[in-house]
């Protein structure tokens, strides 16, 4: 599969890599919660953008630094085409409800996340939102 990075596709690939092993609304609140940094201040301000973003080399702004972007597997060394033919159609329904709106909220402002067996220094900076299976979502501490 050869892509052409839209909205659409990016937020897809995000759903399945981050997220095709877990329950439906598992998979919807990783794609809210990159809406969610769409419409923050302090991420970029398009879905593909949100997604690739990472750490560069000075010489070259479009090579990610191995292990060092916001979502791992994009910058993980690996292929980034789905192999699941099932759990990929299933990623391209999530992205396209959550971008359509038709998907009510289900980790309100969260713009973070982890996995539960994983302990970030930066969470306990941030307001634990809801833990939905194997992942932890975090909001801004007002």
């Amino acid at each position: 599969m050869d892509f052409i990075l839209t909205p659409l596709i990016c937020l897809a690939l995000n759903v399945y890599f981050e997220s095709r092993d877990q329950p439906l609304i598992g998979q919807f609140a990783v794609a809210e919660t990159v809406l969610n940094r769409v419409h923050s201040t302090d991420f970029p301000d398009t879905v593909c953008e949100v997604v690739t973003q990472g750490e560069t080399y000075a010489w070259n702004t479009n090579l990610p630094i191995k292990n060092r972007c916001q979502f791992s597997w994009y910058c993980d060394g690996l292929s980034d085409k789905p192999k699941d033919e099932t759990a990929w159609d299933n990623s391209i329904m999530v992205a396209h409800g959550v971008l359509n709106g038709n998907v009510a909220s289900v980790v309100e402002d969260s713009l973070w996340y982890h996995a539960y067996y994983v302990n970030p220094s930066w969470a306990s900076s941030k307001r634990l939102v809801v833990r939905i299976n194997d992942h932890i979502f975090y909001a801004k501490n007002y």
